[in-house]
């Protein structure tokens, strides 16, 4: 009886999980499209300083990442010092930039399929620079990811998506998002070795780390001469108070999100996470699709699947991999 308690609580805490980064995440992407392609007042403005967006999401999650470390925290010593962040905070604080600036030339649903082919540039840097060897199955995932990808940016978008774009550009967007992965590669790869150096860093650590660098980067960019972008997108937000509440709501979503990651990560692990998280992917696309007004065609559709369809087999195959190694163990 008792084990099936236990069981049904993990049950429980796992479903918790799952509609915490669910709903964060995607009432987070429905913002951040909604920001990117509404017009705001009477005038019908643009909010054109998507890079904000960043910003005010490294100060809300720099703020709550602190009161975190506050409530949460043991004293432990040994963490990684504030200032070993500078470099990786260089990267994410550009990589995301390119995301989000993205919008303005592709739609939502393009973006999310874009930057889910995070495993292309990495398995590219690994057999080019590293001379890693791939499996056929690995590559069968990166070639559903990459033919996906392809055949949605060549198939021909609806006027009607095409309309709320800012400067439709698909070659410029499509490029955005490449170069956002490819900072995101440098910036976990960054983290990866401050958290070897530093074995006693908590992810909350490293969340203040981040957004630490994250808001002097971004302070400096938006504010750092007189007529700096970042003044505008203030004195846009107090022109339109309702694109200053969507913005402060993305900021809340993003940081309740990380909260579910990091609670997600130390129950069940990495991989009970990444599948959360691609799902989620695949829901936002669907909601943008439906909420949103962007209509995609069946090719479109198609593509989408495919695309998924290599993230959940990349997925089973490293749920295959982690299920070996106790095995392994056993028969040494």
């Amino acid at each position: 009886m008792e084990s099936h308690g236990a069981g049904l609580r993990r049950v429980m805490v796992l479903a918790f999980c799952v509609a915490g980064i669910w709903s964060a995440y995607i009432y987070q992407g429905v913002l951040q499209e909604t920001v990117s392609t509404k017009r705001f007042g009477p005038n019908k403005e643009r909010f054109e300083h998507l890079a904000f967006l960043n910003l005010a999401q490294n100060v809300v999650c720099l703020i709550w990442s602190f009161m975190m470390i506050k409530i949460w925290s043991s004293g432990n010593s040994g963490g990684a010092p504030w200032w070993s962040y500078w470099s990786a905070g260089i990267t994410n604080t550009i990589g995301p930039a390119m995301g989000i600036e993205a919008l303005k030339y592709i739609s939502y649903p393009a973006q999310v399929l874009a930057k889910s082919s995070k495993m292309i540039p990495v398995m590219l840097m690994g057999a080019l620079v590293y001379g890693i060897r791939y499996t056929v199955p690995e590559y069968v995932c990166t070639l559903l990811v990459a033919g996906g990808v392809s055949m949605f940016a060549l198939l021909k978008t609806s006027s009607k998506t095409i309309s709320k774009l800012a400067n439709p550009n698909a070659p410029v967007g499509y490029g955005l998002c490449f170069m956002n992965l490819t900072f995101d590669g440098f910036t976990n790869a960054t983290q990866d070795s401050i958290k070897a150096r530093y074995p006693k860093t908590s992810a909350w650590d490293i969340m203040l780390g981040m957004n630490l660098w994250g808001t002097i980067y971004n302070m400096i960019v938006m504010f750092g001469w007189p007529n700096a972008s970042g003044f505008e997108a203030v004195q846009f937000c107090k022109q339109h108070p309702e694109a200053a509440w969507d913005i402060l709501m993305y900021c809340l979503c993003g940081a309740v999100g990380q909260n579910f990651i990091f609670l997600t990560i130390s129950r069940f692990g990495s991989l009970t996470n990444t599948t959360i998280t691609t799902t989620r992917k695949f829901v936002s696309i669907v909601v943008s699709s439906v909420l949103s007004g962007n209509p995609l065609s069946t090719k479109q559709w198609a593509s989408v699947i495919m695309v998924f369809s290599g993230l959940s087999y990349q997925i089973y195959l490293k749920w295959r991999k982690l299920q070996r190694m106790p095995k392994k163990k056993k028969s040494t």
